[in-house]
């Protein structure tokens, strides 16, 4: 599930030095609370519960901050890039960056600071929605941005994440209007860009699925089928990451995330939904020929994941990557 903070924050167990209703502040209980790690400084004035806190996954910990920072600037900006990347739910691959990013007019001066991430821009022929007092760059506006300005595999995830199918409520964009849009860029970063469009998929479940689609293909083994359907014994649907029908294998990223988030556990505990993905797995298994699974290290190390799909018989003409 992805969610949208456009119209809530994250949290909203918040103490904000601001709403204190004019009531001062104990500057040394508060320090010593922060001290104690009971609450933590999410932004300039404003604290949570650490615990509620570390509940929150980073996309979300970054929208709540995005809602901070924007009562703390003028009237009228136009959140993009990352920031607004958070509030549509739309994952990243790596760590989300700690200032606020602001879309402004090339030639109205102004620059970056502690607070905001200035990017220069046509503020004319930039499509908008309003949020509050300012305004947040859409859902295809922010892919195409953000696929313009960072790495192969990082804007192939993005990508992804826009054209997702299975997200709550659909996918925030449609795959002709992201690849037109792409290849309307120009300048800078256009040329990344129209290569993330043309890659991008909407089967992805992941960030994680993306990045393991584009080191599959970069390290020369065959393309495979993404979300393959099974009919496992009990009579149920399975479907898998990554099938390559032609060799009956079948690959799949095992993130962490479906033992530790209420919301892929389903009221399950993380023991019981360890058990129910080893029966799937057993049920897999005796269909195919072969069975690969991975986790984040053998991503961050491309040999890992090399030595496993060639182990299995996965075929490359390529050599395996140094690191």
């Amino acid at each position: 599930m992805r969610m949208s903070w456009i119209e809530r924050p994250p949290l909203n167990s918040v103490f904000r030095r601001r709403e204190n209703d004019g009531e001062p502040v104990n500057d040394r209980r508060l320090a010593a609370q922060i001290a104690a790690g009971a609450i933590v400084r999410i932004a300039p004035g404003a604290f949570a519960d650490r615990s509620a806190w570390n509940a929150l996954r980073p996309i979300d910990q970054h929208a709540q901050r995005v809602w901070e920072a924007s009562v703390r600037i003028g009237p009228g900006r136009v959140i993009s890039h990352f920031s607004a990347a958070a509030l549509h739910g739309i994952d990243i691959l790596g760590a989300w960056p700690d200032r606020l990013d602001i879309s402004a007019d090339a030639g109205r001066g102004g620059r970056s600071s502690g607070l905001i991430t200035r990017h220069a821009a046509d503020l004319s022929s930039i499509e908008t929605i309003p949020w509050g007092l300012h305004h947040v760059t859409t859902p295809l506006r922010t892919a195409v941005d953000l696929i313009a300005s960072v790495r192969f595999v990082e804007g192939v995830s993005i990508a992804d994440q826009v054209l997702w199918s299975r997200r709550d409520g659909g996918p925030l964009v449609v795959a002709n209007e992201l690849r037109a849009c792409a290849d309307l860029r120009v300048g800078r970063g256009s040329a990344r860009a129209r290569a993330a469009a043309a890659f991008s998929t909407d089967l992805a479940d992941s960030v994680r699925e993306s990045q393991s689609r584009v080191l599959i293909f970069v390290m020369g083994f065959p393309p495979p089928e993404l979300q393959a359907r099974f009919i496992l014994s009990d009579g149920s649907a399975a479907y898998t990451d990554f099938f390559w029908r032609e060799y009956r294998h079948i690959g799949e990223y095992d993130g962490v995330g479906k033992y530790r988030d209420p919301g892929l556990l389903r009221g399950r505990s993380g023991h019981e939904a360890l058990i129910a993905e080893k029966d799937r797995e057993d049920d897999l298994r005796r269909q195919v020929d072969a069975f690969s699974r991975w986790r984040t290290p053998a991503l961050t190390s491309p040999r890992l994941l090399y030595n496993i799909l060639a182990a299995a018989g996965l075929p490359t003409d390529l050599s395996r990557p140094g690191r």
